[in-house]
């Protein structure tokens, strides 16, 4: 099959058979829900196939664990930033009783700011993400994403702009 192309629906439905279960197995591990690790697995091949003219047979296999794990970096992105979130919605709490200014302006504040991330091209958007909220080196996250240093250098200063340009309120901030 060393010659056969991604696209052609018998290899395709082959890769499936071999890999669904595996792919599966490694996202449940990962995720430790089966839902998601299904959900998760299905997306990838549905990727694998959005993209199959550009991807080689040999190398099948490893694109779709990785389009799985950038999938599960995603999600888990998406979580801290919930989680955040509502932490910082749970502390602050009490100043929320006392200041009905400061319970409408966080509100305004934390809709723009979701608006806004969530604006920013998926390249943009992971490499922020990874780095403000996993706090991961920019190293790191170039090998995690298979991109040079100084394209994760160049999407944090793009993702930061588009946000300082987004939001009045953290023009004066320091992000």
């Amino acid at each position: 099959m060393k010659d056969k192309s991604v696209c052609e629906e018998q290899v395709f439905i082959h890769i499936h058979q071999e890999q669904s279960v595996p792919l599966r197995n490694f996202l449940y591990y990962r995720f430790g829900s089966l839902e998601k690790a299904q959900d998760c697995a299905q997306e990838s091949f549905v990727r694998l196939w959005e993209n199959c003219s550009k991807v080689a047979f040999e190398k099948a296999k490893s694109y779709l664990f990785t389009i799985a794990n950038r999938i599960f970096l995603d999600d888990v992105s998406h979580q801290k930033v919930v989680l955040k979130f509502e932490k910082h919605e749970s502390m602050s709490s009490i100043q929320m009783e006392h200041n009905p200014e400061y319970v409408y302006r966080e509100s305004e504040f934390k809709s723009q700011l979701e608006t806004a991330v969530s604006s920013l091209p998926d390249k943009q958007r992971t490499v922020f993400l990874m780095s403000r909220i996993d706090k991961i080196p920019n190293k790191e996250i170039a090998e995690t994403l298979d991109i040079s240093i100084k394209t994760v250098e160049k999407h944090m200063t793009s993702a930061l702009k588009s946000l300082k340009e987004q939001l009045d309120e953290l023009k004066d901030f320091k992000i």
